[in-house]
């Protein structure tokens, strides 16, 4: 006796067909898993047992042998679960096979016989949409599926349903989702820029870092509005599109973070990883590689608050991300891409015990102490960093002021202004912001009058700007040239862009 059962599987973030083949012949009653199964797919023979004869059909007490084809693919998770039962009832009779061909089937069940929601689901059926066939998987999957599916998407709550609208003698109604509802749903921010008092010069810095994809740290001392500021950083983005939902929502549906009964993620993701994090949680890794948070920050902002405290060795492998916009973990038999086009934002105090800039607490910090805490970040890192700004506190009068400020709408307009403006001039590069511009594009889109050229003499040989601060700044001046709608660079974009470069004027040391 045999039969076939269609699946998907995901390698990365792509997914792919899996064929699993059961075949029941005569022999000591045992059933054994072949095809490179994790353990959680070696654990399923018994979760299978349990849910076939809670839901009142016979087990057969025959050698069964379960096929997970290609069979030189690792494959993991609990997926393949109501494939496999499904495969076992049909070889026994209980179910035609024709009814089979016809559906992707995913779904893991519990030992009573019901069906529970699954990782990857968009990937996988990304992976197997063009084979043109209708999917069955858990309710709680069904909205995500529906997405990005263009055959019919039926959701199924239990084993015995699934066999008996397989039978045809139930009816399960087809999930159908409305794109443009669901991206209205879930694409307001509970955040506003106007939340944040006073601060213009630090929302002027964060509107300039957004519009040209620069990434920025924020200097000051605890209390100043630090981590409101960057919580904020996203609602100022450019609407997502559909291609970018479609790949983050990907990642948080792999990773098992996708929000129950949301289909899609709408808003720019935000990700602030705790100073404890490890370098794979960071940048993802693992036996079975899975994204970290850099991927999961994809299309959005990864906030590192308090970056002095991440251990060194993590912070360095940032840099490679950065510099790439995606993270490649090879691995002895197969190597693994993940996307993390991200914004940087970063955080820290002047010193140890946070003060040594305030204007009426005393820092308790010597010079020493200072410089070994600022050390923290190598040179390097702070090399991919194109702004970085003082925040002071706030005093009472901006605290107690009525009057809100500006919107993240307001804000948005300008920033979407100045991306139309970077789009349409590297539409024939690889390269969308004004951040990524090599030195020879620098030289071909930042040039200067002779004032302009006079003012960033004089901030490299009085102001003691480094030598790596000079194409920061024209890049940082490009964007805020096109902030202001205007083709060439004055001296005011580049007194302007000055200002963002408060480490290489040593402000703090």
């Amino acid at each position: 006796m045999f039969a076939k059962v269609f699946s998907a599987n995901v390698l990365g973030i792509k997914g792919y067909l899996i064929e699993i083949e059961v075949d029941i012949s005569r022999g000591l009653p045992q059933i054994s898993v072949v095809g490179l199964p994790d353990a959680a797919v070696k654990e399923s023979k018994d979760r299978v047992r349990s849910a076939i004869k809670n839901s009142n059909f016979p087990f057969p007490v025959k050698k069964i042998t379960i096929n997970l084809a290609p069979a030189d693919t690792k494959k993991e998770g609990s997926a393949y679960d109501l494939p496999i039962a499904l495969g076992i009832l049909a070889a026994c009779g209980n179910i035609e096979q024709e009814s089979l061909d016809n559906f992707i089937i995913l779904g893991e069940l519990s030992l009573d016989g019901k069906i529970k929601p699954v990782k990857g689901i968009i990937s996988m059926i990304l992976g197997v949409r063009n084979l043109r066939k209708k999917i069955l998987i858990p309710k709680e999957n069904a909205q995500e599926a529906a997405v990005v599916s263009d055959e019919p998407v039926y959701p199924v709550n239990s084993l015995l349903e699934t066999v008996d609208f397989l039978k045809g003698e139930t009816e399960i109604k087809e999930q159908k989702v409305n794109l443009k509802k669901e991206f209205k749903k879930y694409s307001q921010y509970e955040m506003d820029m106007s939340d944040v008092k006073g601060q213009a010069f630090a929302k002027r810095a964060i509107e300039v870092a957004v519009a040209g994809n620069h990434n920025i740290l924020l200097l000051g001392p605890p209390g100043s509005g630090k981590t409101m500021l960057a919580k904020r950083i996203p609602t100022i983005f450019p609407e997502m599109n559909l291609e970018e939902s479609l790949e983050t929502t990907k990642l948080y549906s792999i990773s098992g973070l996708l929000p129950k009964d949301q289909a899609l993620i709408a808003v720019r993701p935000f990700r602030s990883p705790h100073h404890t994090t490890s370098d794979i949680a960071l940048v993802g890794g693992g036996s079975n590689p899975k994204p970290g948070e850099v991927s999961l920050a994809n299309n959005g902002v990864l906030f590192l608050d308090e970056l002095p405290e991440f251990n060194r060795n993590v912070l360095e492998s940032l840099r490679q991300p950065l510099e790439d916009g995606s993270v490649t973990i090879s691995r002895a038999s197969k190597s693994i891409s993940f996307p993390c086009c991200f914004m940087l934002a970063c955080a820290m105090n002047p010193c140890p015990c946070g003060y040594y800039t305030h204007p009426t607490k005393e820092c308790r910090c010597n010079p020493h102490r200072i410089e070994q805490y600022r050390s923290k970040i190598s040179g390097p890192l702070l090399d991919r960093i194109d702004i970085h700004i003082e925040v002071p506190p706030i005093d009472y009068k901006q605290l107690a002021e009525e009057q809100a400020g500006e919107s993240s709408a307001n804000i948005q307009k300008r920033v979407n202004n100045a991306r139309k403006i970077q789009h349409k001039r590297f539409k024939k590069s690889k390269i969308h912001a004004n951040a990524y511009m090599s030195h020879t594009q620098i030289q071909k889109h930042c040039r200067l009058d002779e004032q302009s050229k006079k003012l960033l003499k004089m901030a490299i040989d009085e102001l003691g700007l480094s030598a790596r601060a000079y194409d920061k700044i024209l890049k940082i001046s490009r964007t805020i040239a096109d902030l202001a709608q205007v083709e060439n660079i004055n001296a005011e974009h580049i007194a302007e862009a000055i200002q963002y470069r408060s480490l290489d004027r040593n402000i703090i040391s």
